[in-house]
This record gives C-alpha cells, sequence and structure tokens, in this order.
C-alpha cells in the first residue's frame, strides 16, 4: 500500500478560525500532541505576521522532534527569509510558498498580471531552496482558476525546485468529480519528477473538503492538508481524524495508508477543542460524543450480539473508552496516577498529579461515579490554566419564578478578598455583573457554550465563553457540576488570561 502524507495545518489555518487565539504554550502543547499522533508535516505558523507567531515556529522547530516542521510565506524575499529563520532549528523544514492562480484573486488581491505572477514564483520558490530543499509551492482558488494558466504556474514552480505542489480550493467550491479532475488533469499536464508530491488543501464551504480530499487522493494526490475538528477559516478544512479513518477503515478501497497512530485521535481532538475554545459537535464523526453512541433499541441489541452490526471502526481504535472507568472517593493516590497514564496522559510532574489529586476528590464528592471523560476535562483544564491573579473563592445566587435573580460573589487576589453582590436576568447575568463589579475590567461576551462532560444528571458542567476587552479576544473556560459555578469560573478564567496578556489582536493575512 502506498503511503498518503498528513499534513496538518491546525496551528496556522486551524488558528485563522474567527476568535481563535492560541498562545505559544498552547502551541507547542498541540504540535507535541501532533507528534505522538505521528503526523507527517506540521505547519507551524506564518512567521511574517507577527513576533509571536515567528516565535512559536521557531520553538516548535526547535523542541519538537519527528515531524517536518513548515512555515508559510507569500511569495516575497521578507517573507521567505523570516520563514527559513524561524524552521532553522529544526530537525527537517520546510517553507511553504503561496500565491494566487484565479482572475479573481489576480485581479482584485494581487493586482499583478500573469506573468508577474509566474514570475514572482520563480524568484522566491529559488530564494527558498537556499534555506530548505524542502518547498512546496500553492496558488489560492485553484477550483476557480484557468487550467493552461494553472499547468504554466505549477510548471514553473516544478521548475524552480517546489518539491511539493499544492492544489487548493480555497473557497470550497469544487465538486468531488470535479476537484479530482483537476488534480489528475495537473498531475498529467506536468513533466513526471522523481520525488514530486501532489497535495490537496479543501475548505467545507458546502460540506465537501473531506470528500474532495478523498477525491484527490483517488486522482493521484499523496498528501492531505487538514485540521484536526476540521477548524479553520470560515466554514473550516478538510478534519484530519475524518480523512485518516476514512483511509484506515476503508483500506480495501483507497488501497492506501497513513502513519498516524489512531488512538491519539480523540485526545488531540479534546486538547484542541479545550485550547481554542470551539466546541465539538456531538454528531461529529469520529470524535463527537455521540460518534459511538447507541439509543435506538434495534442498535443497542445489535450491538450487544455483535459490535460490527453498527460499527464500522471501535472507539478503542480512535483512543476512546467503550465503557465507563469507574473511580471514586475511596480511590488512592497511585489508583489515580495509574489511571492517568492509562488514558495516556504520562510524564506529568508531580505537583500537577497533586493538584489533579485534589479536584478529583472534590469532584467525587459531588459525584457518585466518575468518567474518564471528567478525569479528562480535568487534566485538559489544568494544563491550559495561567497564572491566577484571580481566585473564585465562592459563588452564591437566588433565582426562581417571579423574583429578581441576585447572586453574591467573593474573589481572592494580591490586593486582598473582595466581594460584590449584584441582580441580573438570570443567576449567570448576576454573577457575571457581581464580577465585572469586582475587577472593574470592561468586558463584552461575544458567545457562550455549555455542554455536559459524560452523562448522568451528576455530570460535569463545562462552560466556554469568548469575550473582548480592548480589542482583544480571549476564551474562558470553567468546570464544575454547578454550571452557574462553571460560568463564574469561565468568566475568572477570563479575567487571569487578561492579566497574562493573553489574547487575539491581530487580523491574519488571507492565506490559501
Amino acid at each position: 500500500m502506498s503511503h498518503i502524507r498528513i499534513f496538518d495545518t491546525t496551528l496556522r489555518d486551524g488558528e485563522q478560525t474567527p476568535g481563535v487565539a492560541l498562545n505559544t504554550a498552547q502551541k507547542i502543547e498541540i504540535a507535541r500532541q501532533l507528534a505522538r499522533l505521528n503526523v507527517d508535516v506540521i505547519e507551524a505558523g506564518f512567521p511574517i505576521t507577527s513576533a509571536g507567531d515567528f516565535e512559536a515556529v521557531q520553538r516548535i522547530a526547535r523542541e519538537v522532534r519527528g515531524p517536518i516542521v513548515c512555515a508559510l510565506a507569500r511569495t516575497a524575499r521578507p517573507d521567505i527569509e523570516r520563514a527559513g529563520q524561524a524552521i532553522e532549528p529544526a530537525e527537517a523544514g520546510r517553507i511553504h510558498v503561496f500565491t494566487s492562480g484565479s482572475k479573481i484573486h489576480l485581479e482584485h488581491m494581487l493586482r499583478k498580471t500573469e506573468d508577474e505572477v509566474v514570475e514572482a514564483t520563480i524568484d522566491s520558490l529559488r530564494y527558498a531552496r537556499e534555506f530548505t530543499d524542502d518547498v512546496q509551492f500553492s496558488a489560492q482558488d485553484c477550483t476557480r482558476s484557468e487550467f493552461d494558466f494553472l499547468v504554466r504556474l505549477y510548471r514553473a514552480a516544478s521548475e524552480a525546485g517546489a518539491t511539493t505542489l499544492n492544489v487548493p480550493d480555497t473557497v470550497g467550491y469544487g465538486m468531488p468529480d470535479e476537484y479530482g479532475g483537476l488534480v489528475r488533469a495537473l498531475i498529467a499536464a506536468l513533466p513526471p519528477s522523481e520525488g514530486l508530491h501532489f497535495s490537496t488543501h479543501c475548505h467545507d464551504d458546502l460540506g465537501l473538503a473531506v470528500a474532495n480530499s478523498l477525491a484527490a487522493v483517488g486522482a493521484g494526490a499523496t498528501q492531505i492538508e487538514c485540521t484536526l475538528n476540521g477548524i479553520g477559516e470560515r466554514a473550516g478544512n478538510a478534519s484530519l481524524e475524518e480523512v485518516v479513518m476514512a483511509l484506515e477503515t476503508r483500506k480495501d478501497f483507497w488501497g492506501h495508508q497513513t502513519r498516524i497512530d489512531t488512538r491519539e485521535l480523540y485526545r488531540a481532538s479534546r486538547m484542541v477543542s479545550m485550547f481554542t475554545g470551539v466546541s465539538v459537535p456531538p454528531n461529529k464523526a469520529v470524535v463527537g460524543d455521540n460518534a459511538f453512541a447507541h439509543e435506538s433499541g434495534i442498535h443497542q441489541d445489535g450491538v450487544i450480539k455483535a459490535l460490527e452490526t453498527y460499527e464500522i471502526m471501535s472507539a478503542e481504535t480512535v483512543g476512546r473508552d467503550a465503557g465507563v472507568l469507574v473511580m471514586g472517593k475511596h480511590s488512592g493516590r497511585r489508583a489515580f496516577r495509574k489511571t492517568l497514564g492509562d488514558l495516556g496522559y504520562e510524564g506529568l510532574d508531580d505537583d500537577t498529579v497533586n493538584a489533579l489529586f485534589r479536584q478529583f476528590k472534590d469532584l467525587c464528592d459531588r459525584k457518585r461515579n466518575v468518567t474518564s471523560d471528567d478525569i479528562r476535562a480535568l487534566v485538559d483544564s489544568e494544563t491550559a490554566r495561567v497564572a491566577e491573579t484571580y481566585v473564585l473563592e465562592a459563588v452564591q445566587f437566588q433565582s426562581g419564578t417571579r423574583m429578581t435573580p441576585v447572586a453574591t460573589v467573593r474573589l481572592v487576589s494580591d490586593a486582598g478578598t473582595m466581594e460584590e453582590a449584584a441582580t441580573g436576568d438570570g443567576p449567570v447575568d448576576a454573577v457575571y455583573h457581581a464580577l465585572e463589579r469586582i475587577a472593574q475590567v470592561p468586558l463584552v461576551l461575544e458567545s457562550y457554550e455549555i455542554r455536559s462532560v459524560g452523562s448522568g444528571k451528576d455530570a460535569l458542567g463545562e462552560v466556554t465563553v469568548r469575550m473582548v476587552s480592548d480589542g482583544r479576544t480571549v476564551h474562558g473556560r470553567g468546570l464544575s457540576t454547578d454550571v452557574v459555578e462553571a460560568s463564574a469560573r469561565a468568566y475568572v478564567d477570563v479575567l487571569n488570561k487578561l492579566a497574562a496578556g493573553v489574547g487575539r489582536e491581530r487580523n491574519p493575512v488571507a492565506t490559501p
């Protein structure tokens, strides 16, 4: 079976998801998880856009081993030089140079002629080869481009030293047969070159990103660009977990395989969801809460008799648990540490394990059974924690039919203990008004989401919020069996991140 390379762009295109802001520490943690996942290429960022992006790419190049570390650049020498500097410490580095191919982009965005685009491409790729022998080229909006120009442009890119030619469906316009046909025609139109790879980059505007990516593989592409959970610009990108499991589950059809350790997929999905604040829909293929759930009596009867009656892949294959992990208030520290290891959380230091164990014991006092999903949520929350300028000490509220909700909140900081009460349209609104009075930080709530971690009436409530303060967008996350308390913790998480300087201010440059 031939090998299909997985090019993950979660840290570059994925971070362009509206409202998402990852700090350097979070990017490194995701990159390490991508290495455990065994992706072939990590597109770590777009170094020219900011000092922070440059630092993140360079640190990933220095600290993460295994995958090729890739940096994005426009067809401009300053971009390429900055990308080359960022990937210099990498075990293996790649520069990904992009331009545009459609008349719409050339006329309205680049404002260049076809000859100027070809000339800039040749010059840029030759310059990129001075930094690395591994150079990738993309022309945005291929599915709305004239084929003859694409042939001319990609031929020039190949002759100038590109080792991977990426064919982006930047706006999700192509149909599977159409996009697969485009890739097949491009491969046929270019002179054969040993070691030259063709790649896909598909957006999901019409819900066809995964289908188009697989169609391109059927047409001869040997690399798929994708993101965890399918995050990215607008409707997002092809989902890594979906294309990987499609190739894995239907090897009989595709005749290809990847090097992905599928047992790390669920953990990777949860990490990206938690760090970005973008929830995974319950019905999401492979990693959604309901992906391996069976409610229908007919389905339940079938899977009891034989899993394969309604499951085409097992939950364990993608790193999920088929049953409930039974942990309770009588469990000891050693058993808890072993459980963490069984769930894949190895190498945690003693301070982190001790902090998690205290939270676990507190949770056991609130819940009869603690599930593996509960423990994962605790670990993810602890991993994402920033220095606590504010500590939520207490939250109380009163609410009911025909009464005005009122809440009292007490925070502790270096300035001492602060307490305020406020009313609101509901208990959460009242809590947020009280917190606003204490912190005196102007915040605008852009989104509020709540989900159940696990099942049952005593399930943990996970609240994620997105707030804006003076142009900075920050995500907060709170976890508790009491959803009002979880809401308060999410707000306090935002305050702590603002105090730590976390937040997104820039507008990324449009990319493939």
